[in-house]
């Protein structure tokens, strides 16, 4: 019988990563441009978020939809790694506002700034698609990006046929 162990909050596991990601990146720039590079981490980044909100999936216990999506969200708050002024949930609904973000001042303090959408922001969206395909993501600005808070505007499509777009 093995032990449970908590996993590593999600804060340390994208520092660990970052570490591991600023050398090939900066590499990948040097040889191909800046723009190639961006775009094959984005495409890479956004490949992970769909397979961790999967694995997410498959941990759930059978709790989607908003009700699941919000209880899962103590795994990127854990340790203050994000402040939350909470606006408003229903069952297809889960809005709230994002006033304090450690990753983004982690990758800043990391000289990631620049790159640092692409290896937090970007998942959000595609997070969701993993974990529940009929929940959207509507965000207007970020912290990351410059602005005094992020807007997350999550909504669940009952209608949805669960590959994100709606029955006919």
């Amino acid at each position: 019988m093995s032990e449970r162990t908590e996993p590593l909050p999600i804060l340390e596991q994208r520092r660990i990563e970052a570490r591991v990601i600023k050398p090939i990146y900066d590499e990948m720039a040097a040889r191909l441009g800046v723009e190639v590079a961006r775009t094959i981490l984005g495409a890479a980044i956004e490949k992970a978020a769909i397979a961790q909100g999967r694995s997410f999936a498959e941990a759930a216990d059978g709790r989607f939809g908003i009700e699941g999506f919000a209880a899962i969200q103590k795994h990127w708050t854990a340790n203050g790694a994000l402040e939350i002024e909470t606006i408003g949930q229903s069952g297809d609904r889960l809005d709230f506002n994002v006033t304090r973000c450690r990753y983004s001042e982690m990758y800043r303090e990391m000289g990631l700034g620049e790159i640092g959408h692409l290896l937090s922001c970007n998942r959000d969206g595609t997070f969701c698609q993993g974990f529940d395909p009929r929940i959207t993501l509507e965000r207007t600005q970020t912290i990351m990006g410059g602005a005094s808070h992020c807007d997350f505007r999550y909504r669940l499509d009952p209608e949805a046929d669960g590959t994100g777009s709606a029955k006919p």
